[in-house]
């Protein structure tokens, strides 16, 4: 008996991604596994930045998250597994996703202070911003 081969369709960044590339977060992918990436919302408040990502399915032991000369990455890798055995059938179904997100962090971010939690298949963000510093308007003499 010959294994069932199944051709899988690619599904790249989507439209709403590239709506929300903007000049406080640019975003490059890296894309692999047959699956499509994992939807991110950005946030920002008056202190801080804040970054959703939905990955149902995933714990918080499967994210990396690194932080290298301003960009923040957020991949993941995860294999599963499935075998059956039927009388003289044997069937096993694997799997290997992974999925890359960069995004670079705004000048006003303070990447010494960045946090981030998981629950209920959302991982959390929390990016700090740095603490304005206004130099006084000081008046110049005209000598």
């Amino acid at each position: 008996m010959l294994p069932i081969i199944r051709k899988t369709r690619h599904s790249w960044p989507s439209l709403i991604d590239e709506l929300f590339n903007n000049e406080y977060f640019p975003v490059s992918y890296d894309w692999h596994g047959g699956r499509s990436l994992p939807a991110v919302n950005i946030t920002e408040s008056k202190n801080d930045y804040k970054v959703e990502v939905a990955a149902p399915g995933l714990n918080k032991n499967d994210f990396k998250i690194n932080l290298d000369e301003n960009v923040l990455t957020i991949s993941s890798e995860k294999e599963a597994s499935n075998e059956t055995k039927e009388e003289d059938v044997l069937r096993r179904e694997f799997s290997y996703n992974t999925f890359s997100r960069c995004f670079t962090l705004p000048e006003t971010a303070d990447a010494e202070k960045i946090k981030a939690s998981h629950k209920d298949g959302v991982l959390n963000i929390t990016i700090p911003k740095k603490e304005e510093t206004h130099t006084p308007v000081k008046e110049i003499k005209i000598s």
